[in-house]
C-alpha cells in the first residue's frame, strides 16, 4: 500500500537559518519553499514558511516556520534521546567529517556509538531536534539472528515491560 515516505516535516525557529544549517553540516540541498497565509487543508489563518530539503535518494526533510505561534517546545515527558531523526551516511569517513565540522563550530556531538548493526553520532540542530548520523555495519548473519527473535522479544516486552535478553549479544560483546 505505502509506496514511500513523501516527506517528514518538523517545526523550525527560523526557516532561513535551518536551510543554511542543514546545507552546511549535512550537505542537504534546498529544494522548495512554500509560503501561505492560510493552512490549505483547514483554511485556518496561520501564516507559515514551509521549506523542503533533499535528504538523498528521493527523501525529503521539511520544516515549518510559524511566526505567529508560541515558541517551540518539546514533549517534556519524553527524554531528549528518544525523539530523533536518524540519517544514514555512506561511510565512517563521511560521518567523522560531519562530526569534525559540527565540533569545529562548537556543536556538541556524542559518539561514535557502536550499535553492532550500525555506528552513530548524535547532535542537535538549531531548532533542538536531535539528529543521528549512522553508518551501516550489519552483516547478513546478524540480521538473520535478530530477525529470528524479533517476535519473541516483542511478545515478551508486551507482557513484562522488561528488556528481553534474546539479542543481548548485540551490546555485551558476544556478537561473534
Amino acid at each position: 500500500m505505502i509506496k514511500r515516505i513523501h516527506h517528514v516535516a518538523y517545526r523550525c525557529k527560523d526557516a532561513k537559518e535551518t536551510v543554511e544549517w542543514y546545507g552546511k553540516y549535512l550537505d542537504m540541498g534546498f529544494v522548495l519553499a512554500i509560503a501561505e497565509d492560510q493552512v490549505p487543508s483547514t483554511g485556518e489563518p496561520d501564516p507559515y514558511m514551509h521549506v523542503f530539503l533533499d535528504a538523498g535518494m528521493g527523501n525529503i526533510l521539511a520544516f515549518f516556520e510559524l511566526p505567529t505561534r508560541e515558541p517551540m517546545g518539546r514533549d517534556e515527558n519524553t527524554p531528549e534521546w528518544v525523539q530523533h531523526l536518524a540519517l544514514e551516511v555512506e561511510s565512517d569517513e563521511v560521518m567523522m567529517q560531519a562530526k569534525a565540522r559540527l565540533e569545529a563550530d562548537g556543536i556538541e556531538v556524542v559518539g561514535p556509538t557502536n550499535h553492532t548493526l550500525f555506528r552513530s553520532i548524535y547532535f542537535f540542530d538549531p531548532n533542538g531536534h536531535r539528529i543521528e548520523l549512522s553508518v551501516d555495519a550489519r552483516r547478513p548473519d546478524l540480521l538473520e539472528r535478530i530477525d529470528a527473535v524479533k517476535w519473541d522479544m516483542l511478545n515478551e516486552w508486551a507482557e513484562t515491560k522488561k528488556a528481553p535478553k534474546h539479542a543481548a549479544w548485540m551490546h555485551d560483546g558476544s556478537e561473534g
